[in-house]
């Protein structure tokens, strides 16, 4: 149990996923039927939670993850992973079904092509996000994505603690209830993600679509758009921003949203306005993109610093 004394609050309260990536290189991807060869496998740990809460601790967030994984190597490994990073893990619940995987196929061109099995994400119930409430109760600032069920993010919104800030990325994309999106201080979307949400007719640019995303709900809004940084519209301000980071050589863009995001709903806990939050984020992702890996290239401060 944490006390609420303000020194014992969490910067960041990640609620979400928590995969083991299984990825292996191959020349080309086998047709049906067709067996092909590959690279020795590598386990990496991943899940757009895990992978934010490693982001956080790693910039030096007090960081916590409620999640699920199963009583298996995949979720020893990925608690592993979590402590080393400095991680509050009490939440992480073990059981229940094998811990989520994600199979990674990477042709010679970069491209790869993932199946996820979802395993013990799916299981992270409601009911897990209630019996979690001195865990709620302590953080700044909760994180959810969306490879988790939708009525666990929906019973995460509803038990937000007054003053807390709720940032949401809807991935992968599926249709929010308005009680989630009107909860959402800001919502996170890639360009992908925001066309999903506004619908396929959707046309012009992403400057066009902030405003139409704000109408939607939610009280601020954020658009990442890779190596071109990151659009910033809030409702309180009537401010649309665009914040350009820094150009760098991207070697791997794996996990770099959820650096972004990780970063973002750091510094709104600290108590950076939201273009701040977004301006040093975007120099967080850009920071990830320089590295193999999803958690392997997430970035100290010092090294944010240095860019």
């Amino acid at each position: 149990m944490h006390d609420n004394a303000p020194d014992d609050r969490y910067d960041l309260l990640v609620v979400g996923s928590a995969n083991a990536d299984l990825v292996i290189g191959v020349e080309r991807r086998p047709a049906p039927g067709e067996t092909v060869l590959g690279s020795d496998l590598a386990v990496h740990p991943g899940g757009k939670g895990a992978n934010q809460a490693v982001a956080a601790a790693r910039l030096g967030a007090r960081t916590a993850l409620l999640a699920r994984v199963g009583d298996d190597d995949h979720g020893r490994l990925l608690l592993e992973s979590q402590r080393t990073a400095g991680v509050d893990t009490d939440g992480v619940l073990v059981g229940g079904a094998p811990t989520g995987v994600a199979l990674i196929t990477v042709d010679p061109s970069g491209d790869n092509s993932i199946v996820v099995s979802p395993g013990a994400n799916g299981r992270l119930t409601p009911e897990d996000v209630r019996a979690a409430a001195p865990l709620l109760a302590a953080a700044r600032v909760v994180s959810v994505q969306l490879e988790i069920p939708l009525e666990t993010v929906a019973e995460t919104a509803r038990r937000l603690p007054a003053g807390a800030r709720l940032v949401l990325n809807p991935s992968p994309p599926a249709p929010l209830p308005a009680e989630v999106l009107a909860a959402c201080d800001p919502l996170v979307v890639n360009e992908h993600e925001a066309r999903f949400i506004l619908g396929e007719g959707v046309g012009g640019a992403p400057q066009d679509w902030a405003p139409a995303l704000l109408a939607l709900g939610p009280r601020s809004v954020v658009i990442t758009l890779g190596a071109d940084g990151a659009l910033v519209a809030d409702s309180r301000a009537d401010s649309l921003d665009h914040l350009v980071g820094p150009r760098v050589g991207a070697v791997d863009t794996t996990g770099a949203g959820d650096a972004f995001t990780a970063a973002l709903a750091w510094r709104l806990g600290r108590g950076d306005d939201l273009r701040e939050a977004a301006a040093f984020a975007v120099r967080v992702g850009a920071a990830a993109v320089t590295s193999q890996g999803a958690q392997a290239s997430f970035p100290t401060l010092d090294e944010v610093d240095a860019l």
